[in-house]
């Protein structure tokens, strides 16, 4: 049998998936997608693929976000020349999507080369411009839904509603090498919560041999939540944060969270529940994702829930960055949502430095956050942050909603997972920090839902699937120490030094004991202590 599968991101972290499926001479990708979360696993972004990118063959494609497709650019850039084959609705996020991602390399290139050449640092390339993001979406192929698409010789896939965001499949794989052996391999992709008035349920075939598997949240769960009783909980936090006096920042995900936000928000205000003012959507990338949402989106009973966006007197799309900047102008009570979700690129960084210092004003994070970036640390409770070099101590209101989430549960996921036995080989555990890994790990192994095990690879593992039996082979010199995708790294720690000497040095009593502060950390690091 030389059926290999390869693990090179989302293995021990939640971002960065993309898996090598090797049948015979056939090289076949499944996601290519971008690192989030601490500096030192982005940086990961920026290295050379650990695989030759000009001999993949083709790219299957789960879905849109950018941790699942940030990096098919690079891949096209490196030497990639096949296909890329998505749903219809994947396709059309894609091309809002990387060339915002294309974008964002680009303006935050600049200004990082300004700062690493005052410093005497190297200058940094972008990791692929518009250009590149534009020459990508020509290899992109459209497949339908629930049909078999031949995507090379001895190898063919059948894409399901993964029921995550529009477009988001599970991918069925059925790989036959040259012995004639045949491995039915089941990718799921990023399930979704079920019980969505805006997108189907997750669906996906029974009876294969090995499956692929998400595990974002896969040790907690959450309480079902009625349509009204989702709004409720919304409504509560608007009305806090209205009167603690200042604005309401909500930093969220351009794709399915900030629509199904701002329709809440609009029933919200427009019912009177809460108390009216503008809602200013900052993020051109949300603005050009509704469009897409305007034309495939449908809710229950055929309706598209988002017709209704561009109706509302409420609401302000701010596409430009002077209008943009505008909104640092309004007074009173309004609403901010700007992306990114995790608040660690975007135009969200801005509202947030000129908000996260005053009390009045509220944050409240609705998404998940990975850990490292800056909406974890704010969530976790940290009162100084730095953003952009700026030194930042929190005083506003930090709120958490978690009732927005694309991504099923604990308990959604084991459904989900028993929904497809029989499973006649092993699970992989994918896309989960080690603690939500290791708690869906569990409950499968309790529920006995697979004939073999239940496996979590870590950072470049690879496989070798031999009918049910799955070898382990011997793992390669490692991009990265196998804690080290989930957990803060030596960036987050030296700012956190830095606000914690700030505020130190802030509090001395005088010039003096300032000044022994600093010879102290001198004497400490081995520098001459004179001026």
């Amino acid at each position: 049998m030389t059926i290999r599968l390869n693990f090179f991101g989302a293995a021990g972290c939640v971002t960065g998936s993309c898996m090598l499926l090797e049948i015979d001479a056939a090289r076949v990708l499944i996601d290519c997608g971008m690192f989030q979360g601490s500096k030192t696993l982005k940086e990961l972004n920026y290295r050379a693929f650990p695989f030759d990118a000009a001999k993949i063959d083709a790219v299957l494609l789960t879905h849109a976000h950018i941790d699942h497709s940030g990096l098919l650019p690079k891949l096209s850039r490196a030497g990639f020349r096949g296909p890329i084959h998505a749903t219809p609705g994947t396709v059309e996020l894609c091309a809002a999507l990387l060339a915002d991602s294309a974008g964002i390399q680009e303006m935050e290139v600049e200004p990082l080369n300004r700062r690493n050449e005052q410093r005497g640092g190297p200058v940094v390339r972008a990791i692929y411009t518009r250009a590149d993001a534009e020459a990508c979406l020509a290899q992109f192929h459209g497949v339908q839904l629930n049909t078999w698409a031949q995507i090379l010789p001895g190898l063919r896939a059948r894409w399901w509603n993964a029921g995550h965001i529009l477009g988001s499949a599970s991918i069925e794989v059925v790989a036959k090498d040259a012995s004639g052996a045949v491995e039915r391999i089941l990718f799921s992709g990023d399930v979704g919560p079920g019980g969505s008035e805006f997108i189907a349920d997750a669906e996906g075939p029974s009876g294969v041999d090995h499956v692929v598997m998400e595990s974002t949240y896969g040790g907690s769960d959450r309480p079902a939540l009625l349509i009204a009783e989702r709004q409720a909980k919304l409504n509560a936090e608007l009305l806090k944060a209205h009167a603690a006096g200042g604005p309401l920042l909500i930093p969220a995900f351009a794709v399915e969270r900030s629509q199904e936000l701002v329709i809440d928000l609009l029933q919200a205000m427009e019912s009177g529940v809460a108390p009216r003012g503008p809602i200013f959507v900052d993020s051109p990338l949300a603005v050009r994702v509704m469009d897409s949402y305007l034309r495939f989106g449908k809710g229950q009973g055929g309706a598209n829930p988002f017709a209704r966006l561009r109706e509302s007197n409420w609401l302000q799309f701010t596409e430009s960055a002077n209008e943009s900047r505008a909104i640092e102008r309004v007074k009173g009570w309004h609403v901010i949502l700007s992306a990114s979700g995790m608040c660690d690129a975007g135009r969200v960084r801005h509202h947030l430095q000129r908000l996260l210092w005053q009390q009045q004003a509220t944050v409240l994070l609705v998404g998940y956050q990975a850990v490292g970036t800056l909406g974890r640390l704010l969530r976790d409770g940290v009162k100084d942050v730095r953003i952009q070099g700026q030194h930042i101590t929190v005083a506003a209101q930090i709120r958490t909603l978690d009732i927005y989430s694309g991504h099923a549960d604990a308990g959604a996921l084991l459904k989900w997972a028993q929904s497809r036995a029989p499973i006649r080989g092993d699970i992989f555990l994918t896309h989960g920090e080690p603690e939500s890994r290791d708690g869906m790990q569990a409950r499968l192994l309790a529920a006995k839902v697979a004939a073999g095990g239940v496996l979590t690879p870590q950072l470049d593992q690879a496989y070798r699937l031999d009918g049910a039996n799955v070898i382990a082979e011997a793992a390669p010199p490692a991009r990265l120490a196998p804690e080290a995708p989930a957990r803060l790294d030596w960036h987050n720690a030296r700012a956190e030094f830095l606000n914690a000497l700030t505020q130190r040095l802030l509090s001395a009593p005088d010039d003096a004991a300032r000044e022994r502060i600093v010879a102290g950390l001198k004497a400490r690091l081995g520098e001459p202590s004179g001026g």
